[in-house]
């Protein structure tokens, strides 16, 4: 299998290193009420880099050409900040 840097992966590694930086230097924002909750918050990045992850690996099956698949995931990159922002 030829390895390809895609969107994804970027995304997959940003989420590991933040889920191994909040597990060593814990959730201590200034005056945050999430101090205690240090385990919890790696987990939940380490479970959004694992759906990222497979989320990637389903996106390369559909779309062999790596043009295609780097408008693909941008588009759903992209879509999902919008979305964020709405909830906002």
């Amino acid at each position: 299998m030829k390895f390809r840097i895609t969107p994804l992966n970027i995304a997959t590694a940003f989420l590991l290193v933040l889920a191994g930086y909040v597990f060593i230097n814990g959730a201590k924002i200034m005056g945050s009420p999430y101090q205690h909750w240090t385990g919890t918050i790696t987990f939940i990045f380490a479970l959004f880099a694992f759906v990222v992850f497979y989320l990637d690996l389903m996106l390369r099956n559909f779309f062999p050409q790596t043009k295609k698949l780097w408008i693909v995931e941008l588009s759903f990159i992209t879509l999902t900040v919008v979305i964020l922002l709405l909830v906002k």
